[in-house]
Protein backbone atom coordinates (compact mmCIF):
# COMPACT_ATOMS: atom_id res chain seq x y z
CA UNK A 1 0.00 0.00 0.00
CA UNK A 2 1.48 3.30 -1.50
CA UNK A 3 2.46 5.42 1.80
CA UNK A 4 0.02 8.35 1.60
CA UNK A 5 -2.82 6.42 1.49
CA UNK A 6 -1.82 4.51 4.51
CA UNK A 7 -1.51 8.00 6.11
CA UNK A 8 -4.68 8.78 4.87
CA UNK A 9 -6.25 5.41 6.12
CA UNK A 10 -4.57 6.30 9.97
CA UNK A 11 -6.76 9.13 10.07
CA UNK A 12 -10.20 7.17 9.22
CA UNK A 13 -12.39 7.63 12.27
CA UNK A 14 -16.00 6.71 10.90
CA UNK A 15 -16.76 4.15 8.30
CA UNK A 16 -20.00 4.90 6.14
CA UNK A 17 -21.28 2.22 3.79
CA UNK A 18 -24.16 2.05 1.16
CA UNK A 19 -26.05 -0.85 1.97
CA UNK A 20 -27.18 -2.21 -1.58
CA UNK A 21 -24.39 -3.78 -3.70
CA UNK A 22 -21.91 -3.05 -0.70
CA UNK A 23 -23.64 -4.46 2.17
CA UNK A 24 -25.53 -6.81 0.13
CA UNK A 25 -24.97 -8.46 -3.24
CA UNK A 26 -27.45 -5.67 -4.81
CA UNK A 27 -30.17 -7.86 -4.96
CA UNK A 28 -33.28 -7.03 -3.33
CA UNK A 29 -36.21 -10.08 -3.43
CA UNK A 30 -39.46 -8.78 -3.39
CA UNK A 31 -42.99 -9.83 -1.84
CA UNK A 32 -45.99 -9.07 -1.05
CA UNK A 33 -45.51 -6.78 2.05
CA UNK A 34 -41.86 -7.58 2.32
CA UNK A 35 -38.51 -7.06 1.12
CA UNK A 36 -35.88 -9.72 2.00
CA UNK A 37 -31.74 -8.53 1.32
CA UNK A 38 -29.11 -10.75 2.83
CA UNK A 39 -26.35 -9.82 4.68
CA UNK A 40 -22.77 -11.35 4.80
CA UNK A 41 -21.72 -12.23 8.60
CA UNK A 42 -18.23 -11.80 7.55
CA UNK A 43 -18.90 -7.88 6.88
CA UNK A 44 -20.94 -8.04 10.03
CA UNK A 45 -17.26 -9.30 12.02
CA UNK A 46 -15.90 -6.82 10.31
CA UNK A 47 -18.36 -3.91 11.73
CA UNK A 48 -18.00 -5.32 15.00
CA UNK A 49 -14.20 -5.05 15.16
CA UNK A 50 -13.86 -1.73 13.61
CA UNK A 51 -16.08 -0.77 16.57
CA UNK A 52 -13.94 -2.54 19.29
CA UNK A 53 -11.37 -0.69 17.76
CA UNK A 54 -13.24 2.63 18.54
CA UNK A 55 -14.45 3.48 14.88
CA UNK A 56 -17.27 5.08 14.20
CA UNK A 57 -20.00 3.27 11.79
CA UNK A 58 -22.68 4.58 9.31
CA UNK A 59 -25.02 3.34 6.60
CA UNK A 60 -26.07 5.66 4.13
CA UNK A 61 -28.51 4.35 1.37
CA UNK A 62 -30.66 5.83 -0.78
CA UNK A 63 -33.49 3.29 -0.29
CA UNK A 64 -35.60 2.88 2.39
CA UNK A 65 -35.87 -0.43 4.01
CA UNK A 66 -36.77 -2.12 7.40
CA UNK A 67 -34.06 -5.01 6.49
CA UNK A 68 -31.36 -2.19 6.80
CA UNK A 69 -32.61 -0.90 10.36
CA UNK A 70 -33.20 -4.48 11.32
CA UNK A 71 -29.56 -5.10 10.68
CA UNK A 72 -28.32 -1.38 11.86
CA UNK A 73 -30.13 -2.35 15.14
CA UNK A 74 -27.91 -6.04 15.12
CA UNK A 75 -24.83 -4.38 14.80
CA UNK A 76 -25.73 -1.64 16.89
CA UNK A 77 -25.26 1.14 14.83
CA UNK A 78 -26.78 4.59 15.30
CA UNK A 79 -26.21 6.31 12.63
CA UNK A 80 -28.61 5.12 9.76
CA UNK A 81 -29.02 7.72 6.91
CA UNK A 82 -31.81 5.79 4.67
CA UNK A 83 -33.56 7.66 1.58
CA UNK A 84 -31.23 10.30 0.92
CA UNK A 85 -30.36 11.81 -2.87
CA UNK A 86 -27.79 13.56 -1.08
CA UNK A 87 -24.98 11.02 0.16
CA UNK A 88 -22.31 13.80 -0.05
CA UNK A 89 -24.75 16.07 2.33
CA UNK A 90 -24.96 12.66 4.52
CA UNK A 91 -21.67 12.82 4.77
CA UNK A 92 -21.31 16.36 5.78
CA UNK A 93 -23.51 15.87 8.24
CA UNK A 94 -22.12 12.84 10.03
CA UNK A 95 -18.72 14.94 10.41
CA UNK A 96 -20.86 18.00 11.98
CA UNK A 97 -22.45 15.21 14.33
CA UNK A 98 -19.20 13.93 15.25
CA UNK A 99 -17.09 17.06 14.78
CA UNK A 100 -14.88 15.56 12.44
CA UNK A 101 -13.59 16.72 9.23
CA UNK A 102 -14.64 14.80 5.89
CA UNK A 103 -10.84 13.77 5.54
CA UNK A 104 -12.02 11.65 8.94
CA UNK A 105 -14.66 9.58 6.64
CA UNK A 106 -14.05 6.25 4.58
CA UNK A 107 -17.27 6.07 2.17
CA UNK A 108 -17.59 2.77 0.13
CA UNK A 109 -20.19 2.89 -2.34
CA UNK A 110 -20.91 0.77 -5.66
CA UNK A 111 -22.64 2.53 -8.10
CA UNK A 112 -23.50 6.00 -9.73
CA UNK A 113 -25.07 7.46 -6.37
CA UNK A 114 -22.40 7.05 -4.50
CA UNK A 115 -20.26 9.83 -6.63
CA UNK A 116 -20.79 12.60 -4.73
CA UNK A 117 -20.18 10.78 -1.42
CA UNK A 118 -17.36 9.06 -2.64
CA UNK A 119 -15.45 12.42 -4.73
CA UNK A 120 -15.59 13.90 -0.78
CA UNK A 121 -14.53 11.45 1.64
CA UNK A 122 -11.24 10.98 3.23
CA UNK A 123 -10.64 7.67 1.71
CA UNK A 124 -13.13 6.27 -0.85
CA UNK A 125 -13.90 2.76 -1.54
CA UNK A 126 -15.53 0.44 -4.10
CA UNK A 127 -15.85 -3.46 -4.07
CA UNK A 128 -15.14 -5.26 -6.87
CA UNK A 129 -18.08 -5.57 -8.54
CA UNK A 130 -18.92 -1.73 -8.35
CA UNK A 131 -19.15 -0.14 -12.07
CA UNK A 132 -16.35 0.66 -13.74
CA UNK A 133 -16.97 4.47 -13.53
CA UNK A 134 -16.89 4.23 -9.78
CA UNK A 135 -13.80 1.83 -9.24
CA UNK A 136 -12.11 4.16 -11.87
CA UNK A 137 -12.29 7.36 -9.20
CA UNK A 138 -11.97 5.43 -5.80
CA UNK A 139 -8.51 5.49 -3.46
CA UNK A 140 -9.45 1.45 -2.87
CA UNK A 141 -11.04 -1.15 -4.66
CA UNK A 142 -11.40 -4.46 -2.57
CA UNK A 143 -10.94 -7.50 -3.89
CA UNK A 144 -14.47 -9.07 -2.45
CA UNK A 145 -17.47 -8.15 -4.04
CA UNK A 146 -20.48 -6.51 -2.36
CA UNK A 147 -22.25 -8.28 0.44
CA UNK A 148 -19.30 -10.80 -0.27
CA UNK A 149 -17.08 -9.94 2.34
CA UNK A 150 -15.83 -6.52 1.03
CA UNK A 151 -16.76 -4.52 4.19
CA UNK A 152 -14.73 -7.11 6.11
CA UNK A 153 -11.97 -6.49 3.94
CA UNK A 154 -12.05 -3.08 4.31
CA UNK A 155 -12.41 -2.80 7.72
CA UNK A 156 -9.43 -5.28 8.37
CA UNK A 157 -7.56 -3.09 6.13
CA UNK A 158 -8.05 0.37 8.08
CA UNK A 159 -7.44 -1.45 11.64
CA UNK A 160 -3.93 -2.60 10.31
CA UNK A 161 -2.94 0.60 8.69
CA UNK A 162 -3.79 1.90 12.62
CA UNK A 163 -2.14 -0.82 14.14
CA UNK A 164 -5.12 -2.05 15.41
CA UNK A 165 -5.41 -4.95 14.41
CA UNK A 166 -3.35 -7.66 16.22
CA UNK A 167 -4.75 -6.04 19.99
CA UNK A 168 -8.29 -7.06 18.35
CA UNK A 169 -7.40 -10.21 17.44
CA UNK A 170 -5.52 -11.32 20.42
CA UNK A 171 -7.91 -10.55 22.62
CA UNK A 172 -10.65 -12.46 20.74
CA UNK A 173 -7.53 -15.47 21.09
CA UNK A 174 -7.26 -14.82 24.52
CA UNK A 175 -11.59 -15.18 25.22
CA UNK A 176 -11.38 -18.35 23.10
CA UNK A 177 -8.63 -19.68 25.41
CA UNK A 178 -9.88 -18.16 28.49
CA UNK A 179 -13.80 -20.18 27.32
CA UNK A 180 -11.59 -23.09 26.44
CA UNK A 181 -10.44 -23.99 30.32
Amino acid sequence: MEMELKKRLTRIRLLAFDVDGVLTDGSIVLGDDMEVKRFNVKDGAGIALAQKGGLLVSFVTARESKCVARRAEELRIADVIQGTTDKQGSLMHLARKHQLSVDDILYMGDDFPDFSALRVAGVSVAPADAVEEIRSIVDIVTDARGGRGAVREICEQVLKAQDRWDDLIAAYQARSQELKH
